[in-house]
């Protein structure tokens, strides 16, 4: 199985762009409305259930999400795991002073 790391290595395979970082971006935006609207579709079509075609459309796209994220961080030449190492260090900082579920970001 692929590791983040080397998927965000072999993203690099894949980035027929000219645009570095603003491409990934307004890729990542476009792919996280694609998931939006898989979401609007389980309540809408669906009646709030997630049948097995809607998760594999889901599916699909959180992977396009996926491949934006690991360019744009990429593209910012930052490492994956660092940058989620740094949220997950944020995260449980804020659910150790029982501030995960106020608003900020400095918390």
């Amino acid at each position: 199985a692929m590791d983040i790391q080397d998927y965000q290595l072999w993203t690099r395979e894949t980035a027929m762009y000219s645009w570095p970082i603003y491409y990934p971006a307004l890729e990542l935006a476009g792919e996280v409305g694609e998931v939006c609207n898989q979401i609007k579709k389980i309540h809408r079509d669906d009646g709030g259930v997630v049948t097995p075609e809607r998760k594999a459309a889901l599916s699909k796209e959180l992977g396009d999400v996926c491949w934006a994220l690991c360019r744009l961080v990429d593209d910012l030449n930052l490492d994956i795991t660092d940058v989620l190492q740094y949220n997950y260090v944020k995260l449980t900082a804020r659910v150790k002073a029982g501030t995960i579920k106020g608003s900020g970001d400095n918390r």
